[in-house]
């Protein structure tokens, strides 16, 4: 009965690293603040004048997420990575020598915060856009899009946190992750003959479930593309814990 005990004492000890960081609260309250005040900034600016976030309320509501995920994304290497860059990944394991626990521990907390961020930025995105455009509140594509919306955050922070523990360095974490989520992945998106192996990437089969309207160009349903990108984030999650395990 007193076996969980010591994956919560590593869990508390992640908590309270968050909780003293300043670099590691600011990021997701970041993402907060610019997840729901861009879409509610741009629907204000652009409610009635640009049909590309009216035509479907999804590109609206999530206008604010391309911007958010950034914050997101840097907060979730920080977590882990930060750790391999200063070597304090050595204290921790001295601390917690189970690798797969301190590794479990960071994950659940990662989650949690991406699972926080994803409701509230979500709920706030949504209430920004119905603000200043008209929108619907019911109908299955805004159950799916709220549930995606929520869902998509939490496993952007967990594959970022895999990535960087499968790379086991924080600056090559950023140098991966930010220019394929947001430089190359919308930009290869576009050009014909690559449109459909890019459609498989994680980020732009996520940010697919988020949509109201199907887009005959893409091979997969709105539900299949948070598969799609569910399975991207358990290889990146279990990539991570592999190369922890057999690091020196």
């Amino acid at each position: 009965m007193s076996a969980p005990a010591p994956a919560l004492d590593a869990l508390r000890a992640e908590r309270i690293k968050l909780t003293t960081l300043r670099s590691l609260w600011i990021t997701p309250m970041l993402a907060l603040a610019l997840t729901a005040g861009v879409t509610t900034a741009i629907g204000a600016a652009l409610g009635g004048k640009d049909h590309s976030i009216t035509d479907d309320p999804g590109v609206g509501v999530f206008y604010g997420l391309n911007f958010g995920q950034a914050a997101l994304v840097c907060f979730a290497v920080l977590l882990i990575g930060q750790e391999f860059n200063t070597r304090m990944i050595d204290v921790s394991l001295t601390a917690v020598p189970r690798r797969g626990r301190l590794y479990g521990a960071k994950l659940a907390l990662g989650a949690l915060v991406g699972l926080t961020v994803g409701a509230v930025g979500t709920a706030g995105a949504f209430a920004g856009y119905a603000a200043t455009v008209p929108a619907e509140w019911d109908g299955p594509a805004f159950v799916r899009a709220a549930v995606a919306g929520v869902l998509y955050q939490t496993m952007l922070v967990v594959l970022c946190l895999g990535t960087t523990a499968l790379l086991g360095n924080l600056t090559a974490a950023m140098g991966l992750l930010v220019p394929s989520l947001f430089l190359l992945s919308p930009l290869l998106g576009g050009v014909p003959g690559i449109r459909l192996v890019v459609q498989f990437l994680p980020d732009r089969a996520g940010q697919y479930a988020l949509r109201y309207a199907d887009d005959p160009k893409v091979a997969y349903g709105h539900w299949t593309g948070l598969l799609i990108m569910a399975l991207w984030t358990a290889l990146a999650a279990y990539g991570g814990l592999r190369a922890l395990r057999r690091a020196k």
